[in-house]
C-alpha cells in the first residue's frame, strides 16, 4: 500500500510541476513576443492560430488550474507518508527500548544484581559496544558498583 501511495505522490507532484511549467513558459513566451513583429519573406506564408493571444491565455489558465491542485495534493500525500514513516520508526525504537529494558531487569534478577558485559551482550544480542554503553548508563542511573577481574573484565553490581 505504501508503494502505491509513494507512486501516487510522485506522479501528482510531477504532473503538477509540469502543468505549472507550461504556464510559466507561456507567460515567458507571451512577454518575449509582445514587442516582436514577424514579417514574411516574399513567397513565404505564415500560419498562426486564429487567436494566438487567447490560446496563450488558455494555456496559462489551464496550467494553473491543473497544476496547483496536483502539486498541492502530491505534496500533502508525500508529507503524510513522511510523517507516518517517522511515527513508525519512533514506535519501533520505543518497542526496542522496552524490550532491552525488560531483558536488563531479567538478567539482573537471574544473577542477583551481578551483570557482566559478555553475559548482557549475549542475553540481549547487542554488539559489545552498545551493551557496554547501555550498562554504563544504567550503572550511573542506579549507582552500581564495578569490579574488575584480573583478566580485565568488568562486572557490574546492582543493589537488588
Amino acid at each position: 500500500m505504501k508503494t502505491a501511495e509513494k507512486l501516487a505522490a510522485g506522479w501528482l507532484l510531477t504532473l503538477g510541476f509540469m502543468f505549472l511549467a507550461i504556464s510559466v513558459s507561456e507567460i515567458i513566451d507571451k512577454s518575449a513576443q509582445s514587442g516582436v513583429k514577424v514579417y514574411p519573406v516574399e513567397g513565404e506564408q505564415i500560419f498562426s492560430s486564429p487567436n494566438p493571444a487567447q490560446t496563450s491565455k488558455d494555456a496559462i489558465v489551464g496550467g494553473i488550474i491543473f497544476g496547483v491542485p496536483s502539486a498541492i495534493l502530491g505534496s500533502w500525500l508525500a508529507l503524510s507518508l513522511y510523517q507516518q514513516n517517522r511515527k513508525d520508526k519512533q514506535v519501533l525504537k520505543q518497542q526496542n527500548n522496552e524490550q532491552l529494558r525488560s531483558q536488563f531487569y531479567q538478567t539482573l534478577q537471574q544473577n542477583q544484581g551481578r551483570v557482566t558485559l559478555l553475559n548482557f551482550a549475549m542475553q540481549s544480542q547487542l554488539p559489545a559496544a552498545e551493551a557496554k554503553k547501555y550498562l554504563d548508563e544504567k550503572a550511573k542511573e542506579f549507582n552500581a558498583n564495578f569490579q574488575v577481574t584480573e583478566e580485565g573484565a568488568v562486572s557490574y553490581h546492582f543493589d537488588v
